[in-house]
């Protein structure tokens, strides 16, 4: 960090300073004042019923609306939470069909740079509906049905966006396994899970050393004798492990034979969508279970709001799409607001500690999505790698995973947003789904370190170990 960063930080960090987002940042976002979010935040808490329902007719399209917003019961033998009730939709038909109407359709979709530089690909509206909907006719001929649980267990490519949007065609349930995680884990949740059907790859990347993921499939699945089927990208193109005749399957050669007229499941709002499973840094892996309705409103709206999204954004959420921030900030979220996604499988300093400003400067991405750990490691760096690249594209930046220190967010403030692009410091959890507190760009002033005010329809409690 250089002397005179250095000292610009400490100076805001001793006097605990507020920072307001730009004039004209404010003049061009989605919320632009405090006032306006404030009457939003309190319609959601005070009428929650026709807010909800507003919401829902603006960002989704149904094939039939609902008899009840939302029904909740948390005093009796069995609790439950319900929304949209009656309602019918589909995820993918969301995320993909609606785009299809006008110029989204052939609008970058997902811009994929693989570990490699020269391994980049970019997808439109149109072809990843294509390849989503062969997808999901491959697996309805593994005889994957409605309610049907499929294990994804991949690298960070773009069939691991596919596979999920494919499951989310045809009804069938998706779990994503993190393609860091050993035999035993996976292993556990395929079991867990009850999967059919595990989709995978034969090697992943990561700073330049091959990872058995195929192999790592094969000791899982020694223990999993209801999965019937293994599909296999071909990550490395001259590499093949061993194939288990019968149950395992090249992805490739599935995809040739499928048909690409796959008419999307109609499915209930309160249909699942996926299982993930916790980390387990605190206990056992928790498998949460995300229903579609609610969850795709939550999604859609939260990307929309939190990041100011815009339509000729470039997006860049870092998270690999094994956690939840991938699922609902680079896969669900983007997608159904129709935005493009970079989707990236390297890692932050590899081959070189500007790798990721190299990305950011080569496709000019507007939105960084990160974690604390990830801006600590880069800014232990030093200044010199992110002033080495153009990062004038730029406008929002985003904290995500853990607490940030107010050093780090001004570091982030300073030396990456050039101190004219606001901070979204974003706090929630697997259960959630999506953010629940954050600032809201634009309308809120930005605190280093606070992850500032609820989002709409959350209303937070602190209380003690016995619940007071």
């Amino acid at each position: 960090m250089s002397r005179m960063t250095e000292t610009y930080i400490d100076n805001l960090m001793v006097n605990e300073s507020i920072l307001s987002p730009s004039d004209e940042f404010s003049f061009n976002a989605n919320i632009k004042s405090r006032h306006e979010r404030d009457r939003m935040y309190r319609r959601s808490i005070e009428d929650p019923e026709s807010f909800w329902a507003e919401m829902a007719d603006k960002y989704l399209d149904w094939f039939q609306k609902w008899d009840a917003v939302e029904e909740f019961d948390f005093y009796s033998d069995k609790p439950y939470v319900r929304y949209f009730r009656g309602a019918k939709l589909n995820v993918s038909y969301n995320c993909l069909d609606r785009h299809l109407r006008g110029p989204r359709r052939n609008k970058a979709a997902i811009i994929w740079q693989g570990e490699p530089d020269e391994d980049a690909r970019t997808i439109t509206y149109a072809q990843l509906h294509r390849e989503v909907s062969k997808a999901a006719n491959m697996l309805k001929h593994l005889g994957i049905e409605k309610g049907d649980r499929v294990v994804i267990y991949m690298p960070m490519i773009p069939e691991l966006a596919i596979s999920m949007l494919a499951c989310s065609r045809i009804g069938a349930i998706h779990c994503v396994v993190f393609g860091g995680l050993s035999a035993d884990s996976l292993r556990d949740r395929i079991q867990d899970s009850g999967a059919k059907v595990v989709l995978t790859a034969n090697y992943g990347l990561r700073s330049g050393k091959l990872l058995k993921t195929k192999a790592i499939c094969d000791e899982a699945l020694e223990e999993c004798p209801d999965v019937e089927s293994c599909v296999v990208v071909r990550r490395i193109k001259d590499r093949s492990p061993e194939m288990i005749h019968h149950r395992d399957y090249w992805w490739e050669d599935l995809m040739e034979r499928a048909s690409y007229d796959c008419e999307p499941e109609h499915m209930d709002a309160e249909d699942p969508l996926f299982i993930l499973y916790t980390s387990g840094s605190t206990a056992k892996p928790k498998g949460i279970l995300h229903t579609s309705g609610g969850y795709l409103l939550y999604a859609t709206m939260t990307t929309k709001y939190v990041f100011d999204l815009k339509e000729d954004d470039v997006y860049w959420c870092t998270a690999d799409a094994g956690w939840i921030t991938g699922h609902t900030y680079l896969v669900y979220g983007p997608l159904s607001n129709g935005a493009t996604a970079l989707m990236f499988e390297g890692v932050p300093s590899y081959p070189e500690p500007d790798r990721f400003w190299e990305v950011v400067e080569k496709y000019g991405v507007n939105i960084l999505y990160t974690a604390p750990t990830t801006i600590r490691a880069m800014m232990k760096e030093g200044d010199q790698w992110p002033l080495g690249r153009d990062l004038s594209s730029l406008r929002l930046l985003g904290t995500v995973g853990e607490p940030i220190t107010s050093k780090a967010w001004l570091w982030y403030y300073t030396v990456i947003g050039k101190r004219r692009s606001p901070i979204v410091d974003t706090w929630w959890q697997t259960e959630t789904g999506g953010i629940l507190i954050t600032t809201i760009p634009g309308a809120i002033d930005m605190k280093p370190g606070s992850a500032s005010l609820p989002f709409f329809g959350v209303s937070p409690k602190v209380i003690n170990s016995e619940g007071a």
